[in-house]
């Protein structure tokens, strides 16, 4: 007997808003499996507004209320039965976060739920990457975004220990990290892999998929530390008109993709890692399946 439900994840991140709906298949006397059916992407970028006047603005309130009603359609459309909305980094330092989530809940159905840096780490931590590391090799897992990195020590197939730190490409862009932030990370990154001998970094976020997709490798096949620099290297020899124009960069992806190469490339220098693997698996991923084990609430559609 198999049996086909449609779950959804929204996340509200600080970049770019994201409505993944994905197929959840059971099948009798088999694993239950994930399939991803639709992905949608708003880029929003609340966290220009949060990290530069510690509030959403008025435009991007309307922005949000927009996007949620038109994800609440999709949602219909594509009958799922349960869903969750997570809202991170820039929403949690927002003075009036709250007031639109309200707003958002009142206006569109939607009910967003504001979650910590530790949270959002748990929930990747929940994601399908047993399918892709081996376990008996040591991982440092790095997922970035706008306004923090949440990074994860996996060994043995396990997550050993978590942290998010305020460290993300829209607060770089706006040169808002400071230098004992970078210090902090580099410290707590050699401190909890001194312990193994050889690791490798898992790479997660929209800007290392989309230059693993430019490299052409294929799926499972990592990228290297030498690879990852000489691409740094050649999109800063480009503006940021020449990213969009020549190098065929989203206009919102073209600026962030710089300050998200830079955390990649220090987390392998503080790990001593030589290659990053780039499984294409987020927070949205680990939502759907935090639904699923019924490990988070979930509202139903």
């Amino acid at each position: 007997m198999l049996s086909i439900k449609k779950y959804a994840a929204i996340d509200i991140g600080s970049n770019a808003v994201r409505l993944l709906i994905a197929n959840v298949i059971e099948q009798k006397g088999k694993p239950v499996q994930f399939k991803k059916s639709s992905l949608v992407r708003v880029p929003i970028r609340l966290g220009a507004d949060v990290f530069m006047k510690q509030k959403i603005s008025k435009e991007n309130t309307e922005r949000m209320l927009d996007t949620m009603l038109a994800f609440k359609l999709l949602m219909k459309s594509h009958k799922v039965v349960k869903y969750k909305a997570c809202a991170t980094s820039a929403m949690r330092e927002s003075q009036n976060g709250k007031q639109v989530v309200g707003r958002v809940l009142k206006e569109s159905g939607i009910n967003i739920d504001i979650i910590g840096g530790e949270e959002e780490a748990a929930i990747i931590a929940a994601t399908d990457l047993h399918k892709y590391i081996d376990p008996n090799k040591t991982y440092l897992y790095v997922d970035v975004g706008g306004g923090s990195t949440e990074f994860t020590v996996f060994d043995q197939g396990k997550p050993i220990t978590s942290r998010s730190f305020k460290i993300g490409t829209v607060r770089l862009l706006n040169d808002m990290v400071v230098k004992e932030s970078w210090i902090e990370l580099e410290k707590w990154i050699t401190n909890n892999v001194k312990t193994y001998e050889k690791l490798a970094v898992i790479g997660s976020g929209g800007n290392i998929n989309k230059i693993f997709k430019i490299s052409g490798k294929a799926l499972g096949k990592p990228l290297t530390y030498f690879y990852l620099t000489s691409y740094y290297n050649t999109l800063q020899s480009y503006s940021y008109e020449e990213r969009i124009t020549e190098l065929d960069l989203n206009q919102d992806r073209a600026d962030v993709i710089i300050p998200a190469l830079r955390i990649y490339l220090f987390a392998m220098k503080w790990s001593s890692a030589k290659h990053i693997y780039v499984p294409k698996i987020g927070l949205a991923d680990g939502i759907i399946k935090s639904i699923y084990y019924d490990t988070v609430s979930s509202n139903t559609q």
